[in-house]
């Protein structure tokens, strides 16, 4: 899952809607308005966000909106900053 997570955050676009959506929930269309790309290529940075689960989509009516995943996100977090050793134990014990 990190090896999916890491490759959906390689591109700009990408982390550029995460940043969208920490604010909260919002629709594809708002989404896709911020960016001066084709509605494929979108719906392309979508799906790959999804598959990674970092976003959430709910759909209601003829409208998707797209939200964080929190706990992937913590997930992840936690899992690669233990592939580096580090922990709040750590830091404590260094001096940090």
């Amino acid at each position: 899952m990190m090896n999916k997570v890491f490759e959906a955050l390689a591109h700009p676009t990408r982390r550029a809607i995460l940043q969208m959506l920490k604010e909260g929930a919002r629709s594809a269309g708002d989404i896709a308005s911020a960016f001066d790309v084709a509605k494929p290529t979108m719906s392309g940075h979508f799906a790959k966000l999804r598959e990674a689960g970092l976003i959430q989509s709910e759909q209601k009516g003829t409208t998707i909106f797209y939200s964080i995943s929190v706990s992937t996100v913590e997930e992840v977090l936690m899992g690669f900053m233990g592939t580096l050793s580090i922990s709040p134990r750590n830091e404590k014990e260094s001096g940090e």
